[in-house]
């Protein structure tokens, strides 16, 4: 089956050639990578025969929607356009009556597998229309390993599992943090190393991110000594958040785990300011003197 892959990053280029091996013929369209087979949008589509498809694999956001709405200007009725990047779902749901009222499919794709995908396959979590996705099947099959993709409902559902999928993992990683820094603080000498691994095996927390902890630890030390203590989040656990606010649904501990995320990224805490400028003021309490490092830091 023909597809146009719109996006040649570590996802985008994975798949690409998953599919190749899949025996799938796929076009290609990035700007910055070489290795392409078109050079513009419009040469990708000319690459097609109709009914086409065209995949974005591009960061959310302004890139995705520049992109998504040159291709609504650019393709014609019935093609396809699926999004594969991390969408915030109401935005494809947008996208998807826009191109319903040009006479072209809009199918939403949550993608996990990272760069592992390539070798294991890509979980796929697709909504949208029955007509395009039942077409896009063998794309989707191919990407995805044995059970891993299903059609899981209208237009916006894939993008929306993929959201909560990932405000999960946000969870699951700050309680193996959680974790291993009691254990890093603890009167023992223990090897968080040598403990990632043997949790591998017959542990009721074994799963595949402690497995890629354990890889982390081989790879940087049991210290993580060249890794700066500064979390990033692209989105999608703040939106699950605000689903759950929208839905009255407690989620504790994503909310926390985010909250952590903004914590890694500033050493001075304001709040802690507060705080200590409260206890002095009703307690009498004694506050301490901020120590710099070295001449020249941020006072702030």
């Amino acid at each position: 089956m023909q597809l146009g892959m719109i996006g040649l990053g570590r996802m985008g280029s994975g798949m690409t050639e998953r599919l190749r091996k899949g025996g799938h013929d796929v076009k290609s369209y990035d700007p910055n990578v070489e290795s392409r087979t078109a050079a513009t949008l419009e040469e990708l589509k000319s690459e097609l025969e109709a009914p086409r498809a065209f995949w974005m694999m591009i960061p959310a956001g302004t890139v995705t929607e520049d992109v998504c709405q040159q291709l609504l200007g650019l393709v014609d009725e019935g093609d396809t356009i699926v999004d594969g990047g991390n969408s915030n779902f109401r935005d494809s749901q947008r996208r998807h009556a826009d191109a319903q009222q040009r006479g072209i499919h809009f199918v939403d794709a949550g993608v996990s597998g990272g760069i592992w995908g390539l070798e294991v396959g890509f979980c796929l979590m697709v909504g949208g229309d029955d007509e395009p996705v039942k077409r896009l099947e063998p794309i989707f099959t191919a990407l995805a390993p044995e059970n891993g993709y299903a059609h899981v409902g209208p237009s916006g559902a894939g993008h929306f599992v993929k959201m909560v999928h990932n405000g999960i993992e946000y969870g699951l990683m700050q309680s193996y943090a959680e974790g291993f820094e009691i254990m890093e603080h603890s009167e023992f000498d223990l090897d968080p190393h040598q403990i990632s691994g043997i949790w591998r095996n017959g542990s009721v927390v074994r799963s595949w991110l402690l497995e890629l902890l354990h890889a982390a630890f081989e790879q940087h030390g049991s210290k993580l000594d060249d890794i700066a203590p500064y979390v990033e989040d692209s989105g999608e656990g703040r939106w699950t958040i605000n689903e759950a606010i929208n839905e009255n649904v407690p989620v504790p501990v994503i909310a926390a785990a985010l909250f952590a995320r903004f914590q890694s990224r500033d050493e001075i805490k304001f709040s802690a300011r507060v705080a200590a400028a409260l206890r002095q003021q009703f307690g009498g309490h004694a506050v301490r003197a901020l120590e710099r490092a070295k001449a020249g830091d941020d006072p702030r």
